[in-house]
This record gives structure tokens, C-alpha cells and sequence, in this order.
């Protein structure tokens, strides 16, 4: 798979490239905005890293012509920007997903890895499917076991994520700046109430319970293991 490295640090962007290589992917590595958008528009990726400060057209910019031209390849932001404001601006502007420097290698590998499996979002059906239950994105409508799930918007947005994502760990913070576009304080309970009466609809009198509560961690949707 190729992945493009826009990054205009030196020490960083070869320290990403090596890494990224030696993981087994073809990793190219170009210091400008400009020149990252010409690339990305031209270069067939499936995956770019993409920093928010660089010369030319910055990182924010580049995402923006990428969505507007169509193009729909994943999107990593790898940027010192660790404002929330910031978090939430990439995820609105189409990011798949936001990583605050200093980062560790294996943190952002498994990232690459957890986004490369979803596959090309232009590819992507228009249902969503984890056992037996179904999510249709165009008629926005939620079956289990063939039987209809009345959701609010919010409850469907929320079942979404946890769709697209299921199988992996979603902490609270990435929930509520997806979801509720912004940040709660850690004494806020907006998100467990919703998870609680999600939890009730989707999973109450199924003998097998998807959404699961991985304590101090987050939230994961997926079929629990067999013991």
C-alpha cells in the first residue's frame, strides 16, 4: 500500500518515511503543501499523513481540495495543534483521524493499520453490518435480527461510529468531538446516559450484547469473544 508523509520537519518526515518502510508499505515523503496536494490529487495513495503547519497551502487547506475534488482517500493529521478547536476542525473538514506530537511510532502504526482496513471510503456500501445488526446509511435505518430499531439522530450518529469503528476501543474524547462536536468535561455524563439507552435498544433481549464498556478505556461495538 502507499502512504504519502506530508510533513515539512525533516528529522520527523525521514524518521516516518524509514518507519513506514520498514512496516512494509511504499512511503513517499514531500515537505510542501502545494506540492503534497499535487501528489495526493496524482499519486493513486491509500493513506496520507498529513501536518497542519507547512509552507505553502497548509494542512487544513490541502484536506478542503482533496473533499472538494471528490477524492476521499484517508486522511491522518500528525500535528503539534493539540487544541481540541483544532481536533474538531480536522475531523469536520474529512480527517479519519488526528495524532498530537510527540507521538510514538506504534501508536501511529496501529492507527495506519486500524485505517487502511476500513478501505478506500469511496468504496464504502451504503449499509453497515456487525452480526445481525444493520445500519442503512441512505435511508438512515437500524434493524437487529431483522427487526427495526427506532433511533434519535444522535443515537444513530453515535451507533455509526461504533459501526465504522467496531472491534476498536473509542475513548470518550473522540466519541464526544465526533458525535457531539465538541468537547465534555471529564465530570460530564451526556455520553455514558446515550450509551446507556443505545445499549438498551440495540442490545436488550438479544442473548448477545454488542456494545460493550471496556472500563476506564471507552466504548467498543463488537461480537464478544467465546470463553
Amino acid at each position: 500500500m502507499k502512504i504519502l508523509i506530508v510533513e515539512d520537519e525533516p528529522k520527523t518526515g525521514e524518521y516516518l518515511r524509514q518507519g513506514l518502510s520498514e512496516a512494509g508499505y511504499v512511503a513517499d515523503l514531500v515537505p510542501h503543501g502545494t506540492d503534497g496536494l499535487h501528489m495526493a490529487l496524482h499519486g493513486a495513495y491509500d493513506l496520507v499523513i498529513l501536518d497542519v503547519m507547512l509552507p505553502g497551502l497548509n494542512g487544513w487547506q490541502v484536506l478542503q481540495s482533496l473533499r472538494e475534488r471528490g477524492l476521499q482517500m484517508p486522511v491522518l493529521f500528525l500535528t503539534a495543534r493539540d487544541q481540541v478547536e483544532d481536533r474538531v476542525k480536522g475531523l469536520e473538514l474529512g480527517a479519519d483521524d488526528y495524532l498530537v506530537k510527540p507521538f510514538s511510532f506504534a501508536e501511529l502504526l496501529a492507527r495506519v493499520r486500524i485505517i487502511l482496513r476500513r478501505g478506500p471510503a469511496g468504496n464504502e456500501s451504503t449499509m453497515l453490518r456487525v452480526a445481525d445488526l444493520e445500519l442503512d446509511l441512505l435511508r438512515r435505518r437500524v434493524s437487529r435480527n431483522g427487526r427495526r430499531v427506532d433511533l434519535t439522530a444522535k443515537e444513530f450518529g453515535l451507533l455509526e461510529l461504533l459501526m465504522r469503528r467496531h472491534g476498536e476501543v473509542l475513548p470518550r474524547s473522540l466519541i464526544a468531538s465526533q458525535v457531539w462536536d465538541m468537547n465534555f468535561d471529564s465530570d460530564t455524563n451526556v455520553i455514558e446516559v446515550a450509551m446507556r439507552r443505545l445499549r438498551v435498544k440495540i442490545d436488550e433481549g438479544h442473548p448477545v450484547k454488542l456494545i460493550q464498556t471496556v472500563r476506564g478505556m471507552g466504548y467498543v461495538l463488537d461480537v464478544p469473544q467465546e470463553e
